[in-house]
C-alpha cells in the first residue's frame, strides 16, 4: 500500500487580461487584498493572441501577470478561481458598462509545472470541485518552459516565459 506524503505548497500567481491600464491596477489591489502582498510584477503585454474576449471587453487589451509572497496549499486553487471571479463580477459592476472588464486567471507553479484554474471543461482537464477545473499549461525543463498542444498561443509566444521562470526561481529559492 503507498503511503500519502503532505503536498509540497506552490507559488500563486495570477494573470490579467483588461482595456486599460486603471483597471489592472484596482484588480491587482483586491488580488493583494485577498492573497497577500505581490512579489513578481510582468510588464503591461499587448494581449493580441485571439479576438476571444472582444466582444465582452473591447479592443486593444493588456496582459499583466502577478505573484504572490506566500506560498499555498494547491489543494485550495478552486476556491481561489472562485474569489477571483467573485472580483471580475464587482469590478464590472463598479468600473464598466462593459458585459466584462477584467479577466483573471489564477493559477500556481511548482517546481516542475504551471497549473492554471479555469471554469471551462476540456479533454486534458481535471475537475476540482464546485465548478472549477484546472490544467498543467506547461512543464519546466533544463531551464525553459515546454508546451503542449493546448497551450494557449499567447503562452506559447514565449512572451509570458521570462516572468514564468523568474516566479519558478523564487519559488525554488522559498522551497528549498
Amino acid at each position: 500500500m503507498s503511503e500519502i506524503i503532505p503536498v509540497a505548497p506552490v507559488k500563486l500567481f495570477c494573470g490579467m487580461i483588461a482595456a486599460n491600464e486603471k483597471i489592472i491596477v484596482e484588480a491587482k489591489d483586491r488580488l493583494r487584498k485577498f492573497f497577500g502582498e505581490i512579489d513578481l510584477e510582468s510588464d503591461l503585454i499587448p494581449f493580441d493572441f485571439t479576438d476571444y474576449y472582444r466582444v465582452e471587453m473591447g479592443e486593444s487589451l493588456l496582459r499583466k501577470f502577478i505573484s504572490f509572497s506566500d506560498l499555498i496549499d494547491p489543494g485550495r486553487l478552486a476556491r481561489i478561481k472562485i474569489q477571483t471571479n467573485g472580483i471580475e463580477k464587482e469590478l464590472t459592476v463598479e468600473m464598466s458598462g462593459l458585459r466584462r472588464t477584467v479577466n483573471l486567471d489564477p493559477g500556481y507553479i511548482s517546481a516542475d509545472k504551471l497549473v492554471l484554474a479555469t471554469t471551462k471543461n476540456f479533454s486534458h482537464r481535471i475537475y476540482l470541485g464546485e465548478g472549477i477545473y484546472a490544467e498543467v499549461t506547461l512543464n519546466f525543463k533544463k531551464g525553459t518552459c515546454v508546451f503542449f498542444d493546448w497551450t494557449y498561443p499567447d503562452f506559447k509566444s514565449g512572451k509570458y516565459t521570462p516572468f514564468f521562470l523568474k516566479v519558478r526561481q523564487n519559488y525554488m529559492s522559498a522551497h528549498v
